[in-house]
């Protein structure tokens, strides 16, 4: 077992499966590697089971802020799943460079930095203080794909 997957054991973190939303066709890759770089595509919130997590609609509306913490979270996991699937190995991860986090907000909600603040500190969590470390955006949207609360993209330096 490598290192990342016995912290996120420890942790008691399960890392969901693909997103397979029903007759959406996602022409992308979710994490592209170019050279020792892997740039990851927007994610969203799932449950253990591959599902999107609920529950959706906007921050400072339909979804609280400790649901939106919550959702910030399940999106890490998310993340966390594709980067295992193309990598093959999270100890392959050097660094977390970039974080860009979109909250799906409601006229006058301005607390976005405290929603991903969940990705933020469950990346530090599992990755530790240096490994975990990064850049980061938190900005607030009229809208997200299928309703979702919160939508991460990020990108990691990789060991050769």
């Amino acid at each position: 077992m490598s290192r990342i997957e016995h912290r996120l054991a420890e942790l008691g973190l399960v890392l969901p499966p693909p997103l397979r939303p029903v007759g959406v066709v996602l022409p992308f890759e979710f994490v592209h590697v170019v050279g020792a770089r892997a740039i990851v595509s927007g994610h969203g919130p799932q449950e253990a089971d591959g599902s999107l997590a609920m529950p959706l609609g906007k921050l400072g509306a339909a979804v609280s802020l400790e649901d939106g913490v919550r959702a910030a979270r399940l999106t890490a996991l998310s993340m966390l799943g594709s980067l295992q699937r193309a990598l093959g190995d999270l100890d392959r991860i050097a660094g977390w460079s970039r974080v860009f986090g979109m909250v799906n907000s409601a006229p006058g909600f301005n607390r976005q930095p405290a929603v991903i603040n969940g990705f933020s500190e469950l990346i530090l969590d599992v990755f530790g203080p240096i490994v975990g470390a990064h850049a980061r955006s938190a900005v607030g949207m009229a809208e997200l794909p299928w309703d979702i609360p919160v939508e991460i993209e990020g990108e990691v330096s990789l060991h050769g």
